[in-house]
């Protein structure tokens, strides 16, 4: 123990080595070099009641002859001194990095749990995920199934119904055969006598005299060679010569006013070389310029549907997308009927118009005219594929939603 003789001391102001100890308050100073090693982590010291105790505990077990060393040399002191503070602040250090190395590891323990919690969410929200998809999947094929089915059944039904008027004409067909092989009465190579006797029941005295059977013969049958691989009930001849017929008619008419364009050079009054030179400044990217291009050839003739669906493929790059519409609808009107010859010229507008409705978040519509497109040209796998994007997007939209 170690009185204080009337001063304040903390512990701030003590300081212990394994072989050092002091305590320092002005203007009082005490220090000690200990007799042998302790260990100065056990070591303790307590303040109170006038006096600081002391608790020292040996490194080795021996008895000490005292608690100090007497030491005479100054040097050798201020040695000691030197080392004590020295080993002080080597251990400080250590302790320092040795809780610097506990809080990484603490951080470290800390960021895995956190990893692991967040890994452990977001599986679950992909678990939850993948079955609202598989849901919505299922119940997707469930009403195209019944789509399917409810298709079947009207194909079923207007088969039935066509069977039944066809029934139905032959019937009409047979009567009409029957009623006109009856004899007229003044044609007729029957005789018909009166009954002499008052005593018969009938009207007439002989039966009427039916002609005899005609003699057996054969006939010979000459077929004429067929242009088209069905038969010509189920051809489109009529269909495919209305369409050569108004392309025909297309490319007489004009509605332009030609006293508004009689500026214009000759070559450039015929839309067929527009509408190439329109396609060339399409090619070069000028959009604008391959606009103006296919807006003068739609008003000298408004009725080539090429005219329009070019047109349209230049608002798509140039983001008029209502625009796109419009002339990809107003094509569609020209493409009529449908036929073979026309049927690039169809996919390509009604893609470029589910283009444009996808482009507008109408995806709806958009899959619409895709499907539509797939319908003249099922093989092709580029359509196939962005359908297929489009149904996930749909799909997507509707598990937002």
């Amino acid at each position: 123990s170690l009185p204080l003789r009337g001063v304040r001391v903390t512990s701030a102001n003590i300081f212990c080595t394994d072989q050092y100890l002091k305590v320092e308050r002005p203007p009082f100073l005490f220090e000690a070099v200990l007799f042998a090693p302790i260990d100065d982590a056990n070591s303790t010291a307590k303040i109170g009641n006038g006096i600081i105790f002391f608790t020292l505990y040996k490194k080795e077990v021996a008895m000490w002859d005292s608690l100090t060393l007497a030491i005479a040399d100054k040097e050798k002191l201020q040695y000691l001194r030197e080392n004590a503070v020295l080993k002080a602040h080597e251990r400080a250090k250590e302790e320092t990095e040795a809780k610097k190395v506990t809080e990484k590891e603490h951080k470290k323990y800390a960021l895995e749990a956190t990893m692991r919690l967040e890994e452990a969410e977001r599986r679950r929200i992909e678990d939850l995920k993948e079955k609202e998809q598989q849901k919505v999947t299922k119940e997707l094929e469930l009403w195209q199934k019944q789509q399917k089915d409810a298709e079947k059944q009207k194909r079923v039904q207007k088969e039935r119904e066509l069977h039944q008027k066809v029934e139905q004409l032959k019937e009409t067909k047979k009567d009409k055969n029957n009623k006109t092989r009856i004899p007229n009465e003044g044609t007729s190579k029957a005789r018909i006598k009166p009954t002499k006797g008052h005593g018969s029941c009938s009207m007439f005295s002989e039966e009427e005299q039916l002609p005899a059977p005609r003699s057996a013969a054969t006939i010979k049958i000459s077929f004429t060679p067929r242009v088209f691989p069905t038969a010509l009930r189920e051809s489109r001849i009529a269909e495919e010569e209305e369409w050569l017929c108004k392309q025909a008619e297309a490319r007489r008419t004009s509605n332009a006013d030609l006293s508004e364009l009689e500026d214009l050079k000759e070559e450039e009054k015929n839309p067929d070389w527009l509408k190439d030179k329109g396609n060339k400044m399409f090619a070069t990217g000028n959009y604008l310029a391959a606009v103006n291009a296919y807006n003068l050839a739609v008003r000298l003739n408004n009725k080539l549907p090429l005219l329009y669906l070019n047109r349209a493929a230049c608002h798509l790059k140039l983001r008029n997308l209502h625009k796109a519409i419009e002339d990809s609808s107003k094509a569609l009107e020209l493409l009529t009927p449908p036929v073979p010859a026309n049927e690039n010229a169809r996919v390509k507008a009604y893609v470029r118009r589910g283009t444009a409705f996808c482009q507008l978040e109408l995806y709806v519509e958009g899959l619409q005219d895709y499907e539509a497109a797939l319908k003249i040209d099922p093989k092709n796998k580029t359509i196939e594929k962005d359908a297929e994007k489009i149904r996930h997007l749909i799909q997507g939209t509707m598990q937002d939603s």
